[in-house]
């Protein structure tokens, strides 16, 4: 189950990644398709969370960073 860390209410487009990057805020980039690279990293929105280990963060449905507890044996 996951949790609510920030809510930043990203508004997400089609044929992007979107992220939580290392400074903790919400990126995206442009997906490879088709033989083509991806796309140069761009921040669409400031969350500056600070990640912990053992968890993995992603952004939700609602556009808001979220986190799960990883399952490692």
């Amino acid at each position: 189950m996951a949790q609510k860390i920030a809510k930043t209410g990203v508004k997400r487009q089609q044929g992007y990644l979107y992220f939580v990057d290392k400074q903790g805020d919400v990126s995206r980039a442009k997906m490879a398709r088709g033989g083509r690279s991806g796309g140069k990293r761009e921040k669409v929105a400031r969350a500056g969370v600070t990640k912990e280990k053992g968890f993995l963060y992603f952004v939700d449905k609602q556009g808001d960073v979220a986190r799960a507890k990883m399952v490692r044996r």
